[in-house]
C-alpha cells in the first residue's frame, strides 16, 4: 500500500503544470527570491517553489514569504504568508516550498510572491516590507 501511495505521488508530480510567478523584492531586503515557479498537480493545491538567497554577511534565522494572488483582470484575490527556510548561512541559497491553500488558484490568476520578513541568528529583531505596493504595481488592473 505504502508503495502504491508513492507510486501515485511520483505520477502527480510528473504530470504537473509549471506557471511563471512575478517575484518583488523590497530595496533593503536581507533575502532574494529567485527561481520561483508555481507547479500545479492533477490533484491537490499549487505549489511555489522558490530559491532563497541570504544577501548579508550574517546568518538568517528565519525569513517568511508572501504569496499574492490576483484574477486576471488585477483584482487581488489571496494573500498568504509562510515560514521559509530556516538557519540560512551567509549567501547561501536554499531552495523551498509553499503551499498555495488560501485560495483556488484558476489559469489566467497572476501570482506574484516575495520575502516580507527575516530575522538574523541570535536576534529578537526582524526585517520587515509591505510588498502588497510592490505587488500590485506589477498586475495593474484592467478595465
Amino acid at each position: 500500500m505504502r508503495m502504491a501511495a508513492s507510486v501515485m505521488a511520483l505520477l502527480a508530480v510528473m504530470a504537473a503544470q509549471e506557471r511563471a510567478v512575478i517575484v518583488v523584492q523590497a530595496p533593503d531586503s536581507p533575502v532574494r527570491m529567485e527561481h520561483a515557479t508555481v507547479l500545479s498537480a492533477t490533484e491537490g493545491p499549487p505549489v511555489l517553489v522558490y530559491a532563497a538567497t541570504n544577501l548579508k554577511d550574517e546568518p538568517l534565522e528565519q525569513f517568511t514569504v508572501m504569496a499574492f494572488v490576483f484574477k486576471a483582470d488585477g483584482t487581488l484575490k489571496a494573500r498568504q504568508v509562510a515560514p521559509g527556510r530556516r538557519s540560512l548561512d551567509p549567501r547561501e541559497t536554499k531552495y523551498s516550498a509553499m503551499v498555495l491553500d488560501g485560495s483556488p488558484v484558476e489559469p489566467g490568476d497572476v501570482i506574484v510572491a516575495g520575502i516580507n520578513q527575516a530575522q538574523r541568528a541570535n536576534s529578537e529583531a526582524w526585517w520587515r516590507a509591505d510588498l502588497q505596493a510592490a505587488a500590485e504595481a506589477k498586475v495593474p488592473r484592467k478595465p
